[in-house]
């Protein structure tokens, strides 16, 4: 349980603040660099590669709404061509891969996504240690609210140690049918899933905390488990007898 507590507070610090004093960031992608490549755009800080999966395509547009501080020339990775009703489902979006090399955890990955009406509603992250196998990191993705940026989705890997020091590291984000059924749903309720719906990604990001942060972590644990120990402590003293 102790651990689960601290899993919580780095991910909540994390979340909460997560500018470069208490994020190291390890790759980072902001797409404002723009044309010519948006097959594999190049990240804006450290190395990685970006890559389309499943047939889709990609254009830059523009990353307004997001949390891309850039006060102009702000653009995000534009996506479409994904798969026809019924078809290759968790097959097509955006794939990610970066080296962790020298980096032990915690580790975190947070991106912004907006969905055009006809897009996918729903989508997974998978992540992948050897650069091949795909696994899934968590239940479903839904954005069920069409034209709006949701920003800093973020998912934590502190627990997944083979993702530590791994230079064939990587996630992706993908599209999927709808829970429970055999087909897409579109992310607007009133519309109709097509090929042609778009999925704008923007600010896709790998950290680790500051130490310093980290170091914060240490005392609010700390002070959590005393403050624990403290209420069983009281509790212990009021049952003895009188």
């Amino acid at each position: 349980m102790r651990s689960s507590l601290l899993a919580w507070i780095i991910l909540g610090l994390f979340v909460a603040t997560p500018s470069a004093a208490q994020a190291q960031i390890i790759t980072q992608w902001n797409f404002n660099s723009g044309a010519p490549n948006a097959t594999s755009p190049a990240p804006s800080i450290g190395s990685g590669k970006a890559s389309l999966a499943g047939g889709t395509v990609a254009v830059f547009a523009s990353g307004s709404g997001s949390s891309d501080p850039a006060p102009v020339s702000n653009l995000a990775w534009n996506t479409s061509n994904y798969p026809a009703q019924g078809t290759k489902s968790g097959q097509a979006g955006v794939r990610f891969d970066v080296s962790t090399v020298g980096f032990f955890g915690p580790l975190f990955v947070s991106f912004d996504q907006f969905n055009s009406n006809t897009a996918s509603r729903f989508s997974k992250l998978e992540y992948t240690t050897d650069g091949t196998t795909f696994i899934e990191h968590t239940s479903p993705i839904v954005t069920s609210v069409a034209n709006t940026w949701f920003n800093k989705r973020t998912f934590d890997f502190s627990g997944i140690s083979a993702a530590f020091d791994n230079p064939n590291f990587g996630f992706r984000i993908v599209t999927i049918f709808e829970p429970t059924t055999s087909s897409y749903a579109a992310t607007n309720a009133t519309s109709t899933y097509s090929t042609a719906g778009q999925i704008r990604f923007d600010m896709v990001t790998v950290a680790v905390p500051e130490p310093g942060t980290l170091a914060l972590v240490g005392m609010v644990a700390l002070g959590a488990a005393a403050g624990a120990g403290g209420k069983a402590w009281r509790r212990r003293l009021r049952t003895q007898p009188a």
